[in-house]
């Protein structure tokens, strides 16, 4: 339990981090960022305590889509946005391109590896992806239709609302899935073998 518990807190510190690194690229950030980015801008709030706001908001969507938040869900709006909004604090924003890339990719793998993390400590979804999930499980539109949907107009959203569309957006969204699938299995906890069978193995 306390492995699943550091690979979540890590998982979800370092998600922020990543998240913070694209933003700090200046490039282009994924659909959820750029939507907080656009509230930030409107509001003057800091993006990290914006997006931890629009976590909570979406996991009170739940609520009619019949979905229970788990450990990981809570954890996931009190971390994310706060590891983003520190990172953010002491990251450059650089004006050279060359930097800028370094910045986003760096991000994109980052978030990528504690994807792995989190989702393999398996504590339960985040709130953005079981919005998705719960869409799917109450009106049986499938998971692709769902998250187009969602992270389609929260991009649009956030956009109007002046956040950063571009390269970027474009790099998180074709790269997310590959990385991620590479490393779940990577990542994953795993359990330990019962001690009785670890005796018999040697």
């Amino acid at each position: 339990m306390l492995s699943r518990i550091t690979r979540l807190v890590v998982g979800l510190a370092l998600y922020g981090v990543g998240c913070a690194l694209t933003v700090a690229a200046g490039l282009g950030v994924d659909p959820w960022t750029v939507f907080a980015q656009g509230l930030s801008r409107v509001t003057g709030v800091g993006i990290g305590w914006i997006t931890n706001i629009v976590g909570l908001a979406v996991l009170l969507l739940w609520i009619p889509l019949r979905q229970k938040p788990g450990l990981g869900t809570i954890a996931n709006i009190l971390l994310v946005g706060t590891s983003m909004q520190i990172a953010l604090g002491v990251l450059p924003h650089p004006d050279q391109l060359w930097l800028q890339a370094l910045l986003l990719v760096s991000g994109v793998v980052l978030v990528a590896v504690a994807s792995g993390l989190y989702i393999g400590a398996k504590f339960g979804p985040g709130p953005r992806d079981g919005l998705m999930t719960g869409l799917h499980g109450r009106f049986g539109w499938p998971i692709w239709a769902c998250r187009l949907l969602v992270e389609g107009s929260v991009l649009v959203l956030g956009w109007l609302l002046g956040g950063t569309v571009g390269v970027g957006t474009v790099v998180f969204a074709l790269g997310i899935g590959p990385l991620v699938h590479v490393a779940m299995p990577m990542l994953a906890f795993t359990k330990p073998a019962p001690r009785a069978r670890r005796l018999a193995r040697v």
